[in-house]
């Protein structure tokens, strides 16, 4: 399974209802999302500043990661930035290939 970070913000109604119901009710559905394309919640952490929460997420395609961004941001509750995370092992590998470029001016 591939590893995404989720880096999210509550719009003021997310913000309502976590309020409402509290932080481990909103991991604890999260987890339920997450279970129900065949992933897993790795950490999740609340945060203030730039981001409200910060989710290491297992997913097993990338068509799943997709169908959990859309869900999620078509709620209105929540935006979120999905980032794919790289192994030290899989930067092994691609320091291995040869792509074929140039830069531009060259």
């Amino acid at each position: 399974m591939a590893k995404y970070l989720a880096k999210v913000n509550y719009s003021s109604e997310g913000q309502k209802g976590l309020l409402a119901a509290g932080g481990t009710a909103r991991v604890d559905m999260v987890k339920k999302l997450m279970e129900s394309v065949g992933g897993k919640v790795e950490s999740f952490y609340f945060a203030f500043g730039d981001f409200d929460a910060f989710v290491v997420l297992d997913m097993p395609d990338p068509v799943s990661g997709a169908a959990v961004s859309l869900t999620v941001g078509a709620s209105g509750a929540a935006s979120v930035q999905v980032v794919q995370l790289l192994t030290p092992a899989e930067i092994d590998e691609a320091a291995k290939k040869s792509p074929a470029y140039n830069p531009p001016g060259r």
